[in-house]
């Protein structure tokens, strides 16, 4: 995979990879910036075909952005990875350095307190988790970061309840695991993370207080989820998905390009047009 002289290369990887809006952030970021010979692509790519992707590249690639299911197929391919990402054993971000090494990144994390701090959120007392998947234990590590007590995980199964504990003691989080039957129960604390796939928290949007405190809902497509309009009709703050991947965006494209900062709010307005023509 080789480009023209003095061009540099980017793309995200992942299986299903067509929905991505990765190449629409970075470019926005690449013309903002002036970056001209910046090019930014989406490879369908599974964990199998990963390795030889990853081996064909040239020195003209500066980095890759990893979705499912590659963030932890990409770690054996790589020299070196950042303590955060260690902490959630999940890269979805890749540098390639001048010297030819493969350093790998978790963006996400920082991109979730990035999203919240804009919001006005530095500090909680207490946080609530939907879901227990691998954005569930990203959720904990930023929470890490944010959280001064205890947070509460709502999960649908005993495996997924060990995870969780697993992931807070890893992370240093004091997590109590309860029931999705009572998911209800989350909705009263100062912040709720949403992680579960679309449609999953419908039947709580009937459920949400008379006040509010915070809700990261991670999807954002479709948006506004049922949650989410319900909570901001109720006059609680919303933190959407496109917010977190307008911000772990703008960390990539600052480690990829060394170029900083990335142009956030001219990568927002891309982002919110090319969903509104979807």
């Amino acid at each position: 995979m080789t480009a023209r002289p003095g061009a540099r290369r980017a793309a995200v990887l992942g299986s299903p990879i067509a929905h991505s809006l990765s190449p629409v952030l970075h470019r926005a970021a690449y013309a903002e910036l002036g970056l001209d010979d910046w090019s930014y692509d989406r490879f369908e790519v599974d964990e199998a075909a990963l390795p030889a992707f990853v081996e064909g590249l040239d020195a003209s690639w500066a980095g890759l952005s990893l979705t499912m299911p590659l963030k932890r197929a990409i770690i054996p391919l790589l020299d070196g990875v950042s303590d955060t990402a260690a902490s959630v054993e999940a890269v979805n971000t890749v540098v390639f350095t001048d010297d030819g090494r493969r350093l790998g990144d978790n963006t996400d994390i920082p991109g979730m307190v990035a999203a919240l701090r804009e919001r006005g959120v530095e500090k909680v007392e207490s946080a609530a988790v939907l879901g227990a998947g691998a954005t569930a234990s990203s959720a904990l590590a930023a929470l890490a970061q944010i959280c001064a007590g205890p947070v509460t995980a709502y999960v649908r199964s005993a495996a997924r309840a060990d995870e969780m504990r697993g992931w807070g003691e890893r992370l240093g989080v004091g997590v109590r695991v309860a029931d999705w039957s009572a998911a209800a129960e989350a909705l009263s604390a100062p912040l709720v993370i949403a992680t579960t796939p679309a449609g999953t928290t419908d039947a709580l949007a009937a459920e949400v207080p008379e006040r509010p405190g915070t809700l990261f809902d991670v999807l954002y497509e479709p948006w506004p989820t049922a949650l989410a309009a319900a909570w901001s009709g109720r006059g609680g703050a919303v933190v959407g998905g496109l917010d977190l991947l307008v911000h772990q965006a703008v960390l990539q494209v600052e480690q990829m390009t060394g170029r900083s900062p990335a142009p956030l709010r001219a990568m927002r307005i891309a982002g919110e047009r090319a969903l509104g023509a979807r």
